[in-house]
């Protein structure tokens, strides 16, 4: 499988890279996942199949080179006033979006992505921007790994491989349970006898 090449910001190389991506998320409006092809896409975009598998290798590595840009946000994450309020809604927003038609094909794009760990960097850099809002204001913070753990991983696994999805009841449970997560736990182990007389 192709790692696709870093490409410079401006220039020609990267008009070419919008066209195919423009011309990519017009096929999937328009067709079914199974039923789009490089050609296709080639004769969208106005290039040639070759400049597709030059760049991209195959057409899995281009869907999920396309799935993980729109997985950047274009705004930051709505400020709501609070730590647990920011966080809700980033993670309410996360929900419905990954739980949608699209979201789900995203995610099975972006599953035959080369470069792993970009979701994490894109998910962790709008988690950072909650964080550093609060930064001063709040306590202690959650660790991003902690909000990854305890929000996104049960989000994506319920949408993937379960039945149903979780629950804004569920989802506010997990919220709790990463917010919370920095405090000390109480010692719930049973005390040892040892050392008594």
């Amino acid at each position: 499988m192709n790692q696709p090449k870093e490409v410079r910001t401006g220039g020609r190389s990267a008009r070419v890279q919008e066209s195919i991506h423009s011309a990519v998320r017009q096929l999937l409006k328009e067709h079914e996942r199974a039923n789009v092809t490089v050609p296709m896409v080639a004769t969208l975009a106005g290039v040639t199949p070759s400049t597709i598998y030059r760049r991209w290798g195959d057409l899995n590595v281009l869907l999920a080179d396309v799935a993980l840009e729109r997985m950047r946000p274009d705004t930051e994450p709505l400020a709501t006033g609070s730590l647990r309020g920011d966080i809700q809604a980033w993670a309410e927003q996360y929900l419905d979006e990954m739980n949608s038609e699209p979201g789900r094909n995203m995610m099975r794009d972006v599953q035959s992505s080369p470069t792993k760990g970009t979701c994490v960097q894109i998910l962790g850099a709008q988690l950072r921007i909650i964080l550093e809002r609060h930064r001063g204001h709040v306590d202690q913070l959650p660790d991003i790994d902690r909000l990854l753990n305890v929000i996104v991983a049960p989000v994506v696994f319920r949408i993937l491989f379960a039945e149903a999805p979780l629950t804004l009841e569920q989802l506010n449970e997990q919220i709790d349970l990463a917010h919370w997560a920095n405090k000390p736990p109480c010692d719930t182990r049973p005390r040892s006898d040892h050392g008594r007389a």
